[in-house]
């Protein structure tokens, strides 16, 4: 195993960051000669990232941290072809309107992670946050076959593991998607040409196109540059990052309220809490290693700390306190805090009668009503506190609280307050 010298890859390492380096000493030797620019890309498929990127996203925020230059790249380009790598099916198309509204509300959310300064001087240190639609919207077909294609082995492309699992299964892989891998290649050479980048990092599902364009630099414009990949995250119990209970847990707080995304960590798998630690909050190793002693009650407490260090980060400290606050008004006191997560439904539909197996789907707490009779049936859903054991039962407005709100809760764990309006 290769001894680090550089900061850059000693904190990746010690935080559980790397999988593989194309050149490890080479690369450990250009991160001590000063600082690299590093860049990993997020294609636009949703409105939002979820907290399966908050890997890549903390690489980038390492970088900065210890002194380098990340670009954040929007695949303002690429979204519109799909990335193959380990996908059983063709992604959906995206229009460009689709693709630049989700750059929108994903672009937001990196403000929290990093500080971002002027792309055009090459002396501000600061982070760079390019658009790959700017150039390869440009391309002229013709001249880039010429100029590129004769660079890259179909065969070699074959032979990628998210290629072949396709083909070995004898499903549909487009020419379209084939071409993901080639513009992947070409970004790594354009962002070397615009901003002097030698470095692209990415997941280990990521290596063959990473290597593309590793290998495209050099061949075209006679530069070395590297590769680096990360380990593909899944929870203790084989649980894929970012889902819950087949939901994404998404990073902005309009598609996930802060007191759910707080509750999210606060959930972690007791094999998983010193892994996340390292990977997603900014304690030292030294403390890390306290709290990883931890057992029973005093587990839990490290799961709060867990889970408001990493909400800090994506929310900001105010948010993380409020929603470990309202967690403890919740479960600890038994309390009802007007913080937890709440939707509106109108007045005059609770009026009328709004079954319970509706009132759960329209709160988000079962995703059909066969759903919601099963959490019935098992004894899972609370009214106000109270036990539900009726399926026909009927919210009126004699449901109503003291704060006039009705409390509908999935376990211990999952509430929502209903407000009419």
């Amino acid at each position: 195993m290769t001894q680090f010298k550089s900061e850059l890859l000693i904190t990746l390492e010690e935080r559980g960051f790397i999988k593989q380096i194309s050149k490890p000493e080479a690369l450990d030797a250009r991160a001590l000669e000063g600082p690299i620019t590093g860049y990993i890309g997020f294609d636009g498929t949703a409105n939002s990232l979820h907290v399966g990127n908050l890997t890549m996203i903390m690489v980038l925020r390492i970088m900065q941290k210890t002194g380098h230059r990340p670009i954040a790249l929007m695949g303002g380009g690429t979204s519109m072809v799909g990335d193959p790598s380990f996908k059983s099916t063709d992604r959906p198309m995206l229009t460009l309107d689709d693709i630049n509204q989700n750059l929108v509300g994903i672009k937001s959310i990196f403000a929290q992670f990093l500080e971002f300064g002027n792309p055009d001087d090459k002396n501000d240190p600061k982070a760079i946050m390019a658009n790959n639609a700017d150039w390869l919207c440009e391309l002229n077909y013709m001249e880039f076959l010429r100029d590129y294609g004769v660079h890259f082995s179909v065969n070699r492309m074959l032979s990628f593991e998210g290629v072949k699992n396709r083909m070995d299964r004898d499903q549909h892989l487009s020419f379209l998607e084939f071409n993901y891998m080639i513009l992947q290649g070409y970004d790594f050479l354009e962002l070397n040409r615009r901003y002097g980048c030698d470095l692209q990092i990415g997941g280990s599902d990521q290596w063959g196109n990473i290597l593309n364009g590793v290998e495209l630099t050099r061949r075209v414009d006679g530069k070395e540059v590297f590769a680096l990949t990360t380990p593909l995250l899944e929870t203790a119990s084989g649980q894929k990052m970012g889902k819950s209970e087949g939901n994404a847990v998404w990073l902005n707080e309009e598609n996930l309220p802060a007191y759910d995304y707080w509750q999210y960590w606060r959930n972690t798998e007791d094999a998983d809490v010193g892994k996340f630690l390292r990977m997603f909050t900014e304690l030292s190793i030294t403390e890390i290693e306290k709290l990883e002693k931890a057992q029973g009650a005093e587990l839990n407490d490290v799961k709060k700390i867990l889970a408001t260090e990493v909400t800090k980060m994506a929310r900001g400290e105010i948010a993380a306190l409020k929603a470990a606050e309202t967690a403890r008004i919740t479960f600890e006191t038994g309390g009802l805090s007007a913080d937890l997560p709440s939707i509106e439904i109108e007045k005059s539909e609770i009026e009328s009668g709004l079954g319970i197996l509706t009132a759960l789907v329209k709160a988000g707490l079962a995703s059909s009503n066969g759903e919601a009779r099963r959490h019935i049936k098992g004894g899972a859903v609370r009214l106000n506190d109270q036990i539900v054991k009726d399926e026909r039962l009927t919210l009126m407005l004699e449901h109503l609280n003291e704060q006039q709100v009705v409390k509908l809760s999935i376990g211990k764990k999952k509430h929502m307050l209903i407000k009419p309006v």
